[in-house]
């Protein structure tokens, strides 16, 4: 019997078919991109080259940056220079809190391993502003702990519209964010390994240090980037617990929009908002985090 003869041009159509296919189940999430992603960006990046008139509205009558030039004056350096060290405090006590957690969580059995991930995710089941406000409520002079502190005959324990607040606020929003990628890193991991370095005769400290860490660094920068970045460029858990006494970078550049008219200056500052979120994807991609 006659095997068919083989006719490249048939299967040339069939792979354009596919791909045609593939393109129209894809369009509407291209569209979605386009109109909230990238329409909105261009039209930042543009204003950001955009020049401020005296009476604060925005000429793109000429190409400027005025705005980038701006962004030297050492107010707003030390506004960018405040926001980073809450960052990365906030990102150093995640990872303090989380690590610990994800590996307990990781290690279990089964069934308690799925309730405990449950918790983890229970916050994402409430509007983050209502957890803000409820942080505001515990952390005031009238809350919990004020009233317990005045019971015992002490001056009503106050923590709102302080910096510890709004670290405080922030780890609680973004903890999950670091112990999910911790967990998935975790939970991959070759434990026969660890074994193997404890039957080499190494401690249980010098086995996480020489092995079960370098093998979850895919997960540690993970974490680190999803935590940072947010955190950054914060605006709401600022405004709340903070009550804008410590101007962080987020409601600067809500205040440039707004109270200022100065929306030149406000999308630069977002453009450099931008500009760490597309670098942090970078170390991210070289990291091989982007499997976590």
């Amino acid at each position: 019997m006659r095997k068919p003869a083989f006719e490249p041009g048939l299967e040339k159509a069939a792979e354009a078919a596919e791909r045609r296919r593939g393109f129209l189940l894809g369009l509407p999430a291209y569209v979605y991109l386009v109109v909230f992603f990238a329409v909105p960006f261009f039209i930042v990046f543009v204003t950001s080259f955009a020049r401020r008139s005296a009476t604060g509205a925005t000429k793109y009558d000429e190409f400027s940056t005025s705005a980038y030039v701006k962004l030297l004056d050492p107010l707003v350096g030390t506004i960018v220079w405040r926001s980073f060290w809450i960052a990365t405090i906030t990102t150093a006590v995640c990872l303090l809190f989380a690590y610990p957690f994800a590996y307990y969580i990781a290690t279990r059995r089964p069934a308690v391993r799925n309730a405990l991930l449950v918790l983890v995710m229970i916050p994402f089941w409430s509007n983050f502003l209502v957890r803000t406000y409820a942080w505001r409520f515990i952390l005031g002079s009238d809350g919990p702990l004020g009233t317990l502190t005045e019971a015992m005959g002490r001056e009503p324990f106050r923590l709102l519209f302080t910096p510890a607040a709004i670290l405080i606020g922030l780890v609680y929003g973004f903890l999950p964010f670091m112990v999910l990628p911790l967990y998935a890193a975790i939970e991959r991991l070759d434990w026969r390994l660890v074994e193997a370095a404890r039957d080499l005769y190494a401690d249980g400290w010098t086995a996480f240090r020489k092995v079960t860490l370098p093998l979850t660094r895919s997960g540690i920068i993970a974490g680190s980037l999803l935590v940072f970045v947010p955190s950054f460029g914060a605006y709401v858990t600022p405004a709340i617990l903070g009550g804008g006494k410590d101007l962080l970078l987020g409601s600067y550049i809500v205040t440039q929009f707004g109270q200022a008219r100065n929306r030149p200056l406000g999308s630069a500052l977002s453009i450099v908002i931008m500009a760490v979120m597309l670098v942090a994807l970078m170390i991210r991609n070289r990291s091989g985090a982007e499997e976590i």
